[in-house]
């Protein structure tokens, strides 16, 4: 939302598309650095091993979004049209703008670098021992602090990129995060929390989703959609629908580690 509202005011007020887009992703990777500070460090000093600070920065969320609507209006700006207003016939007839497909493979690629960064460097796997014992990592040296932030301004610059790549497609609008949020976390649940392709998988599976319900139901399905599809796979794979194949493998290894440790 950062990213988007920043870079449409910019532009609104005569600057440059690319200078705006600049400042709009770098408010957006400031702005996690300081959601880290306010919202998270404060909790995880309570509880560590807790979820709590999920429910912290969707409560400032709100807030940033409360903030945006009062300065800029509830109503919805016009965002540069980048590549939008360009389109390519495809497959069946179908016809899809360049902005589009851009906004596609930008995030295969980026999905891919940060999958080689995180499994292939020292610097990334170091980054995945904090994230999941901070307190370990910590007493063999590792700068927790240091880690955090570097990870939740990445995370800001990830998702300025593809607010960036999404808004030429929509208006911008104080409160869209609010919607791409409950997206993303559906595709989550979905491809599975510990698995970013799974994760863009899901994403994919939900898009698709969601395009035969506002057909086939009506435009109002893609508001409460997402949440019968995060019901129903919850109920069927808890563990994402790419995360179950693994685990069933795990759960059947162990049973056969068990099995011939009782008959030794």
């Amino acid at each position: 939302m950062s990213s988007i509202m920043v870079t449409a005011v910019l532009s609104m007020h005569g600057t440059s598309e690319w200078l705006a887009i600049i400042v709009g992703i770098t408010t957006s990777t400031v702005g996690g650095v300081v959601v880290y500070f306010i919202a998270v460090r404060p909790v995880l000093r309570f509880s560590r091993f807790s979820f709590a600070w999920l429910v912290s920065t969707l409560g400032v969320g709100i807030i940033l979004s409360s903030f945006a609507a009062l300065f800029w209006g509830t109503g919805s700006l016009p965002f540069p049209i980048l590549l939008n207003g360009r389109a390519v016939s495809v497959i069946a007839g179908a016809h899809l703008t360049w902005q589009q497909i851009l906004t596609v493979f930008v995030a295969i690629f980026l999905l891919g670098a940060f999958e080689v960064f995180r499994k292939r460097t020292l610097f990334g796997k170091l980054g995945m021992a904090i994230s999941y014992d901070p307190e370990i990592a910590s007493s063999i040296g590792a700068n927790v602090t240091g880690y955090a932030i570097l990870a939740f301004a990445l995370g800001g610059l990830l998702v300025g990129i593809a607010g960036i790549l999404v808004g030429p497609i929509s208006f911008a609008d104080a409160y869209m995060g609010d919607s791409y949020g409950i997206f993303g976390f559906v595709a989550l649940m979905i491809g599975g929390i510990d698995m970013p392709a799974g994760a863009m998988g899901g994403g994919f599976i939900l898009g698709i989703l969601q395009s035969f319900a506002v057909t086939y139901i009506n435009s109002q399905a893609s508001d409460w959609f997402p949440f019968i599809v995060v019901v129903a796979v919850l109920l069927i794979a808890p563990n994402g629908i790419f995360m179950s194949g693994p685990s069933i493998k795990k759960s059947i290894k162990r049973f056969s580690q068990r099995k011939e440790l009782a008959e030794s």
